[in-house]
This record gives structure tokens, C-alpha cells and sequence, in this order.
């Protein structure tokens, strides 16, 4: 298996525009968000508990994100659980009427960041994109807030810092 670096390393290189970076703050999210609200709306009755798909997703992404650094894997659990039940209630009350208008706009967000960087999404040369970037986005927000440095400085060895514009 790859390890941190060698992911957000590779997903960053789609990613040293600011803009691109801005809109990917808000579409991610929004996306990981619709994603849940739509796969809520599959569950199972075990006993007395109910487990849906979104909860086996987050469970999986968890362990995932885990495994390549304790540290950034528990903070992204603790984000990923308040947005599991953030979806939960949504998907009761709202089902795919939410969750689809919010897919949809996600998605646009991320292709208007797509188009000010001048690449296409990470996700089309490596599928393993769409499970990076909620991660990135995380770990980007953590480098804009002073940690992390060591990893920063081995990512931007490699692809270079973030832009700067002038306008």
C-alpha cells in the first residue's frame, strides 16, 4: 500500500492553484455530504440496530485513513462522524431531493477549480482520487494552520508550493 506522502503527493499535482484549492474546500465537503445523504437511504435492520450504507462507508474510509497516519486518520474519523449524522437526518427528511442538488453542485465547484488550475480532476488518471481528496482538503486546512510541516515540505518538494496570482 502507498503511504500518505506518496497520495497526497500525487493528488496535490492536480492541485497548486489556489482557486482550484478554494473550491475544493467547499465542493468536497459538499460532495462527501451528498454521497452520505444518498447512501443513508440503504439500510438493514440487525437486531435491533439499523446499520446503513453510509455508516459502512465511513467506517471504511476511517480505517483507511488510519492506516496511513493515526494522527490525520482520527481527525478525519472525527470530521466524517458529526457529517455521518449530519446525513442521517438529512436523508430522513429529505432523501435524494437533498442529496442530489448537493452532489451537483459539489461536482460543479470542483470543475470550475479544475478549470482556473488547468487540469483535469485527479480521480481520471487514478481512482483512488475520490477517496484522497477528502483527505487532502483536510490536510491542506491542517498546513494552512501550522502543522504538519514535515509532511508539507515533502509534498512541496516534489510538486512545488501553491501558486500565487496577482489578481
Amino acid at each position: 500500500m502507498k503511504k500518505i506522502e506518496q497520495y497526497l503527493t500525487s493528488y496535490a499535482a492536480y492541485h497548486r492553484d489556489p482557486r482550484n484549492l478554494t473550491t475544493h474546500f467547499f465542493g468536497i465537503p459538499l460532495i462527501v455530504l451528498s454521497i452520505l445523504v444518498l447512501m443513508a437511504q440503504t439500510s438493514w435492520q440487525i437486531a435491533e440496530v439499523t446499520i446503513n450504507l453510509s455508516l459502512i462507508v465511513v467506517l471504511f474510509l476511517s480505517a483507511f485513513y488510519l492506516s496511513l497516519n493515526r494522527i490525520i486518520g482520527l481527525i478525519m474519523l472525527v470530521l466524517l462522524l458529526p457529517l455521518l449524522v449530519v446525513a442521517d437526518i438529512l436523508a430522513a427528511h429529505y432523501s435524494w431531493l437533498l442529496g442530489v442538488p448537493l452532489f451537483v453542485v459539489g461536482w460543479v465547484l470542483q470543475f470550475i477549480g479544475h478549470y482556473y488550475e488547468g487540469k483535469k480532476p485527479a480521480f481520471v488518471d487514478d481512482i483512488s482520487g475520490l477517496i484522497i481528496g477528502p483527505l487532502f482538503v483536510v490536510v491542506e486546512w491542517l498546513f494552512h494552520f501550522g502543522f504538519f510541516a514535515a509532511l508539507k515540505a515533502t509534498i512541496e518538494a516534489e510538486v512545488g508550493p501553491l501558486k500565487r496570482h496577482t489578481n
